[in-house]
């Protein structure tokens, strides 16, 4: 959608979006960093992309709609090119009863592109506007089932033998099979919603498995045969050593898919049966969501919003790898990144970038490590430091010290919960008194799969279910009581608001769970994408008091309970109750912790 900034004002007076003193303050702000003002609007959350659709419609007379690339029948789609409909983002979606073509555009105001289109199909037209992303999706439609293509293209390259080959520069030329597998693997695993590629040689087959929400499951098995070109073809794109299988090695590239732009962090690692990789998925183009979208309510928002405004300490967010950590701190640091704030910092990898924030990626070969990175920093005059993890008392001692000079600082720690965090800096070698003067709270945190809102579904439990819910989350008429309480307040502040209590005359009436056949939304797994489950320690004056005696993790978990704060069983168990995921992810995923 590409709006000229003289009708965006037209458009804010007409729909009364903004007074003259707003809309001043906008045109300033797009004129100093040389952006569109319509972009500017988006940005600043004067209006929604969608609303700023609408008001352009009614504007213009052009009809806005939705599309959905399911409900578009190939034979009408294919009358335009792909490469027409890609080069004017074009998607021909319907023909009526009277031979009528619906046309929807980006840009239904490019009177070239709308001639050039009608001379390929005809002036029998009805235009329509529609939303880059809207398009850009249902151009995917051209592309057709990713996975029949792919066993396609693997069938040329299948041989009896099973023998691998001798690489050839042809094999891993752009317009090989062996490229054309790699892209198709790509595609297909950006659009299956996977974060990871693993391809694994094996005695007889090379395994392709993909690992999306969390859980890995295999999607293809190729020929042996084509293992030396299929990672030849990844390390050329890496700008890797191509002849060097005897050590580990890491790359990046970037593709675009379907508009949106993606980056591929590579790692190789010989193993028994050959050479393994594996890429994990990077979308650039996705924008920073709310805490309350990564599933953040109650108690634990309350701490990470009073956290984010305070003038300097230390706020640490925990969990094993993949819990979800990067994408917290991606949220806080864009939610408190303004042009008076400098934001600097130090990531290993940098996986999210931020514009205004200043990231530095660690090169521990050059002698960047996390320590030598902060130390630098402390020298670039910040407001927030970022430090990707705390892995050494040396970084530690470095974040305190940080914390006590009047920086506010972000950083992560791999330990099971929040309350282990304390004690284990005290193992770091941090003096007591100074981790009870810095430290303002810490996050602990998992991810656990949403249930597809498409197909789940919701039952009574019998008193077998019931029984063994009451084992695995200790659940008594008390506490039962206080979740009937916590379960009224997460609807109240949306979460789940289109399902009604589970928790009824003190028993659990109505819960949720997968649907066991999924759906074609869900990919038939009967869940789709992920959401966290917190808890939210506050470094109270009565846990400061336990720190300095050297209180046990067990102890400070049970002040901070005292306090408020809900655990992560709790949290997952309310979400369960919500409709949002299942009692069986949240025992999947906590039974370690």
């Amino acid at each position: 959608m590409r709006i000229s900034d003289v009708t965006v004002e037209k458009l804010l007076e007409r729909g009364g979006k903004a007074s003259p003193e707003q809309l001043a303050e906008l045109k300033e702000a797009a004129a100093r960093s040389r952006r569109p003002l319509q972009e500017i609007v988006v940005q600043k959350e004067v209006l929604a992309e969608k609303e700023l659709a609408q008001l352009f419609s009614d504007y213009t007379g052009i009809p806005f709609i939705e599309l959905d690339p399911k409900d578009i029948p190939s034979d009408v789609l294919n009358k335009i090119p792909e490469r027409t409909a890609t080069q004017y983002l074009a998607i021909l979606f319907k023909i009526d009863e009277a031979g009528v073509m619906h046309l929807a555009m980006d840009d239904p105001d490019d009177i070239q592109a709308v001639d050039f289109i009608e001379k390929e199909i005809g002036e029998n037209t009805k235009l329509y506007f529609a939303l880059r992303d809207n398009i850009l999706s249902c151009l995917g439609n051209y592309h057709g089932d990713v996975g029949e293509q792919l066993n396609e293209v693997i069938d040329v390259q299948r041989e009896d033998d099973g023998s691998e080959q001798v690489v050839s520069d042809a094999d891993i030329a752009e317009d090989s099979p062996v490229a054309q597998t790699v892209n198709l693997l790509l595609e297909y695993a950006i659009r299956s919603g996977a974060s990871d590629i693993h391809i694994e040689p094996r005695e007889e087959y090379v395994q392709v498995r993909y690992r999306v929400d969390g859980v890995l499951k295999e999607v293809n098995r190729l020929p042996r045969n084509v293992l030396g070109a299929l990672i030849s073809r990844i390390k050329i794109l890496s700008n890797l050593k191509i002849d060097e299988r005897r050590v580990p090695q890491d790359g990046r590239f970037k593709i675009k898919v379907s508009g949106h732009q993606y980056a591929l962090r590579v790692s190789t690692l010989p193993i028994a049966d050959g050479e393994k990789v594996v890429m994990r998925i990077l979308d650039e183009s996705d924008q920073a969501i709310t805490l309350e979208e990564l599933g953040y309510w109650g108690h634990a928002l309350e701490v990470v919003n009073n956290a984010m405004t305070e003038p300097n300490g230390i706020v640490l967010i925990t969990g094993p790898t993949g819990s979800g950590k990067s994408t917290s701190l991606f949220s806080v640091l864009t939610l408190i990144n303004k042009p008076d704030i400098n934001i600097s910092t130090v990531e290993d990898p940098v996986e999210y970038k931020i514009r205004g924030v200043n990231q530095t990626q660690t090169n521990p070969k050059a002698g960047m490590t996390f320590a030598t990175g902060l130390r630098a920093l402390l020298r670039q005059d910040p407001n927030v430091i970022m430090v990707g993890e705390v892995r050494d008392a040396e970084t530690a001692d470095l974040a305190v010290q940080a914390a006590l000079t009047g920086h506010l600082v972000f950083s992560t720690l791999h330990t099971n919960d929040a309350a282990t965090s304390l004690p284990r800096l005290l193992d770091m070698g941090i003096e007591p008194f100074l981790i009870a003067s810095t430290i303002r709270a810490v996050i602990g945190q998992r991810l656990v799969r949403r249930l597809c809102l498409t197909c789940r579904q919701n039952f009574t439990p019998n008193a077998e279910e019931l029984a063994a819910m009451t084992k695995a989350f200790s659940l008594t008429s008390q506490s039962l009581a206080a979740i009937s309480g916590l379960e009224q307040q997460a609807k109240q502040q949306g979460l789940g608001s289109d399902v009604d209590l589970s928790i009824r005359n003190g028993t659990v009436a109505i819960m949720w769970r997968a649907a066991p056949e999924g759906c074609d939304e869900c990919n038939h797994t009967g869940y789709k994408g992920r959401v966290g489950i917190y808890e939210a320690l506050r470094n109270s004056s009565d846990v400061q008091k336990l720190i300095i005696s050297r209180g046990t993790s067990e102890q400070i978990d049970v002040q901070a309970a005292q306090e408020g704060m809900i655990s992560m069983h709790t949290d997952g168990f309310i979400k369960a109750l919500r409709g949002v995921t299942s009692i069986e992810e949240i025992i999947r995923v906590t039974k370690e912790s």
